[in-house]
């Protein structure tokens, strides 16, 4: 079995990965080490899976987490991701890794634009532009304002089997049942805490992408009572704006909530907070939202 680096090595070389493998691909068992990329040559990484995956397929937050640290990992010193656009294209196999292939589209003054394909047995799953900026000073504003009723972390159960599978799954999540009294909270259909179960290194793409692996976690539809509609279904695309330097390894608030389903597609928003109320990420994703016939 191959061994990961220590904490701060961004990428093995192709070298020393042909050296600590044996007959299997080393598994991850931590999000750190999820993160942590194969070089193979210059803008060209493999990576690995967990040890127990938790869905019979390639988990798409894992994909969209490993490319964007991908992309990380070419741009200039001092450029952070400020949004991913994501398209799943087909499913990937849980037990096999990924190759992710980036190109770099430009790097200019203050932005960096990356496009990376990752690619399972010579088709690609999922395609992804991101742009990353160097810090400017500005005004602060936020117009999505954390709830104020949320119980804290430490007040609720880890979230259990009967919703995910949370003990195969490399963050501690813990579920919030959203109130129910008037017509609009009846809409916020999940709600959740969430970090990483391990410290990270103070690398803010390595947390911008813990936050990606997060940000494809559960569906803003899974509540949602409609005849004819199901309560979610498979990502077809996802975006993440970051706005604020954020620490995944310390607790953070994701709220999700539909917007609109119809012709098979289904849309909903979310939003990612950190414990003092700061507005860390927006998301977007759009589902295929096929009523499956019984027996299907």
């Amino acid at each position: 079995m191959a061994v990961f680096p220590k904490s701060g090595e961004s990428a093995r070389s192709a070298e020393s990965a042909e050296s600590a493998e044996s007959a299997e691909h080393p598994r991850a068992e931590t999000l750190e080490e999820l993160l942590d990329l194969e070089e193979l040559d210059r803008d060209l990484y493999r990576a690995h899976n967990p040890r127990r995956p938790f869905t019979d397929h390639l988990y798409g937050g894992q994909v969209a987490a490993q490319a964007l640290r991908a992309a990380g990992l070419t741009v200039p010193d001092g450029r952070h991701p400020h949004s991913m656009h994501c398209y799943y294209l087909r499913a990937g196999e849980a037990e096999h890794p990924t190759i992710m292939k980036v190109s770099r589209d430009r790097d200019g003054r203050s932005f960096s634009a990356r496009r990376v394909e990752a690619l399972q047995r010579g088709k690609a799953i999922f395609t992804m532009a991101a742009s990353f900026h160097a810090d400017e000073v500005s005004g602060d504003w936020s117009g999505v304002p954390m709830r104020t009723d949320v119980p804290s972390p430490e007040d609720l159960d880890v979230m259990g089997d009967d919703r995910i599978r949370s003990h195969e799954i490399l963050m501690d999540l813990r579920a919030v049942d959203p109130p129910h009294g008037s017509m609009e909270e009846q809409h916020a259909s999940r709600w959740m805490w969430a970090r990483t179960t391990e410290p990270l290194p103070d690398d803010r793409v390595l947390h911008a992408a813990a936050i990606a692996y997060l940000s494809d976690m559960s569906s803003g539809f899974v509540d949602l009572d409609v005849p004819g509609l199901p309560r979610g279904g498979s990502s077809l695309d996802h975006t993440v704006y970051f706005h604020r330097p954020a620490r995944a390894d310390e607790w953070m608030f994701m709220a999700l909530e539909p917007v609109s389903a119809a012709g098979a597609r289904g849309v909903y928003r979310g939003s990612v907070h950190d414990r003092d109320g700061r507005l860390l990420a927006t998301l977007v994703q759009e589902n295929l939202m096929r009523q499956w016939p019984e027996g299907a």
